[in-house]
């Protein structure tokens, strides 16, 4: 591995990376996959509840973005992993009568039917997270388990660990953001989704305040009483992320929890409470609680494509102190440096559409979105 040098190395095994490699794989096979947990997905992507569903409101830049990405997504998981996605739609369902009215207002932007209290997409879908992270990256080569504690430029390359040499480089990073530069400012918001067994038969997906997957066939063990499974999930908490439990898995007694003996159950009761607002759940086991910090913007829009190199754009542009401005083409971009980041509670929405907007920027040259480029933030860093 010393010896050789990388077309691509992408650091981070989540959905953003895995798909960041998928549409890599397409042009090169010389890619390398690297993250500090033992399997892909082993983070907050393996901690979500992968719901593909519509964002409702009003028209603005955010919701294009998310409706666009939807689409492509939900159509790529069909024609490529038909055996990661179930599309048996989603029932939103508002809180309350003020959100009520709200809901009378919002542009839609896929077909719905007023149903059982709410509005039905069959557009909604659930996603198999890991097992999709796997397939998207069958024939990457990749290191797990690997901690990345050093990353440098020279000679051209960008060296990883003073082992791992590659011609370009990709963050895709989450909520660990010690190698993006400072400007770039991500909030872990901590996520939970606990699996459960259940007599109750549901079959579509369900959104109020925390998700409720449609039931799926008990796997794990004979119980006639108990014959299916369902997901709840939920973003909880905007923290910082040492104070939360670290674990991607816990054991449903959080014996395991090492940070938080008390959160993780605490979370999981009141992700049970609201469930049972939406639809009676009363004979629900817990078998499994997962958790995980959802990388997110402060602005909300995912992070894409080059990075200011922000020392040298200051060193060449001073008064962009004193608000002096500058087109963001003039700035200077670290070389061959790519992010992928900032995808939040999305990620398996926007990840595919994005993903492939990176590649072909890269190979192609082809144009980001203003809104989803890293300038925008460094823009905003420096007036500070």
């Amino acid at each position: 591995m010393e010896n050789k040098i990388y077309d691509y190395v992408i650091v981070g095994a989540g959905i953003a990376g895995c798909s960041t490699a998928y549409f890599l794989s397409r042009h090169t096979s010389n890619i390398l996959l690297i993250d500090k947990n033992t399997s892909v997905a082993g983070g907050a992507s393996g901690a979500a509840g992968a719901f593909l569903s519509p964002l409702l409101g009003k028209n603005n830049p955010f919701k294009t973005l998310v409706t666009k990405a939807l689409k492509f997504s939900t159509q790529f998981y069909h024609d490529n992993f038909s055996d990661c996605i179930i599309n048996n739609g989603v029932l939103r369902i508002p809180k309350d009568d003020t959100d009520r009215e709200k809901f009378k207002t919002y542009d839609h932007d896929f077909n719905f039917v007023i149903k059982d209290d709410g509005y039905f997409f069959p557009i909604g879908s659930l996603i198999s997270s890991t097992k999709l992270c796997l397939n998207l990256t069958t024939n990457i080569n990749k290191l797990l388990g690997f901690n990345v504690d050093k990353i440098q430029f020279a000679d051209d390359l960008w060296s990883i660990n003073d082992k791992i040499k590659t011609n370009n480089l990709i963050l895709c990073t989450g909520a660990y953001v010690d190698f993006l530069p400072k400007y770039v400012q991500i909030r872990p918001v901590w996520g939970q989704r606990i699996v459960c067994k259940t007599a109750k038969l549901l079959t579509h997906n369900y959104h109020k305040e925390c998700s409720v997957s449609l039931s799926l066939k008990n796997d794990y063990d004979n119980d006639t009483k108990k014959p299916y499974l369902i997901s709840i999930g939920a973003t909880h908490h905007r923290l910082v992320l040492e104070k939360k439990c670290d674990s991607s898995f816990v054991f449903p007694n959080f014996s395991t929890c090492n940070h938080c003996p008390t959160g993780c159950k605490e979370d999981t009761d009141k992700l049970i409470n609201l469930a049972n607002d939406i639809v009676k759940l009363d004979d629900l086991e817990v078998i499994e609680a997962y958790g995980g910090a959802r990388a997110s913007s402060y602005d909300y829009f995912p992070i894409v494509g080059d990075l200011v190199d922000d020392k040298l754009t200051l060193e060449e542009f001073p008064y962009l102190k004193n608000g002096t401005h500058v087109q963001s083409n003039r700035f200077t971009k670290y070389k061959n440096l790519f992010v992928l980041n900032g995808v939040g509670g999305r990620g398996f929405v926007l990840s595919p559409f994005l993903a492939k907007e990176l590649v072909e920027h890269i190979i192609d040259g082809k144009k980001l979105d203003e809104d989803i480029k890293s300038e925008r933030l460094f823009k905003r860093w420096v007036k500070k």
